[in-house]
């Protein structure tokens, strides 16, 4: 892995220094070049070349040498545009991260025992407990279903996108909802580039609906943190946040519910 690491770094700082320009906010480069760049390396062509793509768009920071590239305040994602093309554009700083001193809701554990039992910290394990628990219902107060879980599909000029789940939502009066969620285990991030993909995939499949974007993600002693984001302009702002822990009965009091009835929605 460290060697895997090392070469997908130096593919893609290598794509980057071809383009890049000082002022410049944003560049298109192809799929394609990420061959060229490891022969020119002389390093082994990774098997899926789209997997050196998907790392630093979903899971991995992008290099020093790249990140050293953006002014204060900023970062530089990699957005799809087409088929085979893509784009470095230069975004403000977006960071999802759970603020700890947020207080915590207890929620009667309903995930059933023998999914407990053999579920991992991991992102499945994460969406297995808040869809047994209704945790997208209580965090935003609609009527909630899962309607497919780990979605992939193309949208706009052919841009492949992955969600990890997908809920659709009614309220009292009627009005349709869907709701992309992200989630990541404890040592990983939500990124914004994959909020900003769930905002597309809202208005190119769902038009009729209104788009509610969710993150999760697992904190300490498996707490589960929710986070409501939108696109204001461009950029991604979390509008809500709440954490939720799941109780046995006898862990919730009776003090502990008078108390969530003095706290504002």
């Amino acid at each position: 892995m460290a060697n895997e690491r090392s070469s997908y770094e130096r593919i893609i700082e290598l794509i980057f220094g071809e383009h890049y320009k000082p002022n410049v906010t944003s560049f298109v480069f192809e799929r394609a070049e990420i061959v060229r760049a490891a022969a020119r390396l002389k390093v082994k062509t990774p098997k899926n070349v789209g997997d050196v793509l998907y790392s630093y768009r979903y899971r991995r920071l992008l290099p020093d040498a790249i990140r050293k590239k953006a002014k204060e305040g900023y970062e530089w994602i990699i957005l799809g545009t087409k088929k085979g093309e893509y784009k470095f554009v230069l975004a403000k700083e977006f960071n999802a991260s759970p603020n700890t001193d947020l207080a915590e809701t207890k929620i009667p554990d309903a995930t059933p025992e023998i999914i407990s039992r053999y579920a991992l910290s991991d992102e499945q394990a994460l969406l297995a407990k808040i869809r047994y628990n209704r945790l997208i219902d209580v965090f935003t107060g609609l009527t909630c279903y899962s309607m497919q879980n780990h979605l992939r599909t193309k949208i706009l000029d052919n841009v492949q996108i992955e969600t990890d789940e997908l809920y659709v939502g009614i309220d009292k009066r009627g009005v349709h909802y869907v709701l992309p969620i992200q989630a990541k285990g404890g040592g990983e991030r939500i990124g914004s580039v994959q909020i900003r993909q769930d905002f597309d995939l809202c208005a190119d499949k769902f038009p009729d609906a209104i788009c509610r974007s969710i993150g999760a993600q697992f904190m300490e002693d498996d707490v589960i943190a929710l986070f409501e984001f939108e696109l204001a302009a461009s950029d991604i702002k979390i509008v809500a946040e709440k954490h939720y822990r799941l109780v046995s009965n006898d862990d919730l009091t009776k003090q502990e519910l008078e108390q969530y009835v003095k706290r504002p929605d």
